[in-house]
Parts: C-alpha cells; sequence; structure tokens
C-alpha cells in the first residue's frame, strides 16, 4: 500500500510550521479555531491544483491573504513537501509559494523526487518557478516516470465533505450514469457509482446494502433505473413495501451514512490512496457513528485514513495512538500525536474520549 508517510507545512493559514509523520489512521481532535479544518483545507487546495483550479481556489477561498499564515506582510509564502513510501523508495513533492501581485499565490519552486531504496541520492525533477498552475501534468506528458507516479498519488489523496443534504443538494438530484471514475467529494454521483458498483461488484454492493440495512432497518434496497437521457437518481424502496421513494424522502443523517458507507465500502482497488473526512459525525446517531468508526478502522487496513472529529464518543472507537492532538498556542497550530503510555494510568479507568473531556491530552476547549 502506498503511503503518505510525512508531510512538511509552512505558512499556510494557521500553521506556522509542522512536521507531521502520518500512520494508516489519524484521527485529528481539537477545539474550534485550533486548525484541524485548516490541515483538511490544504488536501483540498491539492484537489484543486491538480485538475488545474488553483487560481480558482485562492479566488473562492478569500485571496492569498486568507491562505497565508497571518497575511503576506508576515507570511510571503507557504512551503510544503509530501513524502510518499511506494514500493521501492519515496517519491517527495516539494512546491512553495509565493505571494504575487494582486493578491494571488505563484509558484516560486515545484520540484518532483524519487530517492530509491539504497541510495543516498534522489533523481530530482525541477518544474520551474513563476507559473500559476502545477506544471506536474506537463512532466506527466514529457513521459517522467516520477511525475507520473507522483501525479497518481496527488489525484488519489481525496477531501470528502457530504455536509451539505439540503434540497439542493447534489446527492439528492440526478447524475449522469457514466460520472463513476471516483465518489465526488460532495457524493454528487453517488448513485452512478451504487449503480456501477450493482453491475460490476455485487458483493461490494451488497456490503453497501446490508450495511446501510444495520444503520436504517427500514431501508431495503436502491431502486436504481437510468432514465432515458442516462441519469439516474438514488431512489430506493423500505421494506415490505412495493412504493419507491426518492432521495428527498431520505434524512439528513441517513444520507450522510450512505455517503460514507459507500465511501468506505467500495471495492478495495477503487479505493482513494488517502481518504479525508471533516467531521464526519455529524447528524449521525450514536449507533450509526460506532459501525463508521468500525468502517473506517477497517478501511485503514487498505488505504490511509485522516479524519478531524469533536465527538468524545467517535474517538473512543480509536486506540491513542492513532490520534492527533491539536492545540492552538498562540497564532499557531500546534499537531501532536498521542502517546500511548503516557495515557496508561489514565486508561485504566477512563475511555479515550473521557480522557480527552477531561483536557488531559490537549486539543480541548480549555
Amino acid at each position: 500500500m502506498n503511503k503518505l508517510q510525512r508531510l512538511t507545512l509552512n505558512g499556510f493559514k494557521s500553521i506556522k510550521a509542522m512536521d507531521l509523520e502520518l500512520r494508516s489512521l489519524n484521527i485529528l481532535i481539537g477545539a474550534n479555531g485550533a486548525g484541524k479544518s485548516n490541515l483538511i483545507s490544504f488536501f483540498k487546495m491539492l484537489n484543486e491544483m491538480m485538475v488545474g483550479r488553483f487560481q480558482q481556489y485562492i479566488g473562492m477561498s478569500g485571496r492569498a491573504q486568507s491562505l497565508l499564515h497571518f497575511g503576506p506582510k508576515i507570511t510571503p509564502q507557504i512551503e510544503a513537501k509530501l513524502e510518499f513510501e511506494v514500493e521501492n523508495g519515496v517519491d517527495i513533492y516539494n512546491l512553495r509559494l509565493f505571494h504575487a501581485a494582486v493578491d494571488t499565490l505563484i509558484f516560486a519552486q515545484e520540484t518532483l523526487s524519487f530517492l530509491e531504496t539504497g541510495r543516498t541520492s534522489p533523481r530530482i525533477d525541477q518544474l520551474g518557478a513563476g507559473h500559476q498552475e502545477t506544471k506536474i501534468s506537463e512532466a506527466v506528458q514529457e513521459g517522467k516516470q516520477t511525475a507520473r507516479t507522483l501525479k497518481y498519488l496527488l489525484d488519489r489523496c481525496r477531501v470528502y465533505h457530504f455536509h451539505d443534504t439540503s434540497s439542493t443538494a447534489r446527492v439528492r438530484q440526478s447524475c449522469y450514469i457514466g460520472d463513476t471514475r471516483w465518489l465526488m467529494p460532495d457524493a454528487g454521483n453517488l448513485a452512478a457509482l451504487l449503480l456501477k458498483f450493482r453491475k460490476d461488484s455485487i458483493s461490494a454492493y451488497q456490503r453497501i446494502v446490508g450495511t446501510i440495512r444495520l444503520i436504517a432497518p427500514f431501508f431495503d434496497d436502491f431502486v436504481l433505473e437510468p432514465d432515458a437521457s442516462n441519469r439516474v437518481i438514488l431512489n430506493w424502496q423500505e421494506k415490505e413495501s412495493d412504493s419507491v421513494f426518492g432521495p428527498h424522502q431520505f434524512s439528513d443523517g441517513t444520507l450522510r451514512a450512505i455517503c460514507l458507507v459507500t465511501l468506505l465500502l467500495q471495492p478495495e482497488d477503487e479505493l482513494p490512496e488517502l481518504i479525508v473526512v471533516d467531521e464526519p459525525e455529524l447528524g449521525l446517531h450514536p449507533y450509526a457513528l460506532n459501525v463508521v468508526a468500525a468502517l473506517f478502522s477497517k478501511a485503514s487496513l487498505h488505504t490511509q485514513i485522516l479524519i478531524s472529529t469533536q465527538s468524545s464518543s467517535f474517538l473512543d472507537n480509536f486506540d491513542p495512538e492513532d490520534v492527533i492532538a491539536v492545540n492552538r498556542e498562540g497564532k499557531e497550530s500546534q499537531f501532536k500525536r498521542l502517546n500511548p503510555l503516557e495515557l496508561e494510568p489514565w486508561l485504566d479507568e477512563y475511555s479515550l474520549g473521557e480522557v480527552w473531556e477531561k483536557n488531559i491530552v490537549g486539543g480541548g476547549p480549555h
């Protein structure tokens, strides 16, 4: 399994300086404003960058002054290094973004490198400086192997945000049946993806349906029937009923649970390399939350997981070494992985969530 083993990030929002080693399962805890969502938004920026929408992302995020740590006068640049453990070594993506005219960011440096196992010096590809969008796709077209591998890995560090379950949310609308490359960040193509699984991966589809029945006992199955324009909507049936219901008749919590279950139980070969989810507990019943937590743990055997949470009951489902406490120290976010040995005396009497609520591990509201 390829893995993002280390992330170094400087000058991004509340993150002045961070050097974080990542495991297969990583749970961020912290008070409001500590910086959890800022780390997740960095991966969102990467998603937009990899599809050529970096400048659009900057504009929609409040321009560069909102992305640079306390603005360009204090922090004129953002630096990031992502180190991926691959089968025969380490692939590294290094970027430096500098503040430029009209309050935007441009690449001051973009570097790809590969350090083969057993070697001391990496193979380096410099992609230049002064460009507004990443040049990694150009390097792929030029046949550079490191660029091809890193583009694949960066494309598959996927951020998911299932908070919008309003009546106009895309997950409640119809979608094109061919839109099945991967689950969209807002699950806007959920119906198409489930239809694909039912045709091509029936065991995965049955696992998804069976797990949804645990969370929503009234649910029987999806009714996924493309219309004449090759669009499909998330229709479904209730147990012991012939009536067909539409996606607008799912509650917000049930719909979010369905999105999470589908994300985590899709076929293993279709899982992203890194799944990033902000506050998956929103709107979920405690039982559903425990089911989803177990799915995250199981999925981490096949892919890498990064979650932020503010739920102590959700936290109870994980081990201390999986947890990273995020604290706001002055104007900076600090990230520290919990030490199980230090917590042993407390965990003899309290659950991990209770220890967090007592503000013993940091990342608390006090």
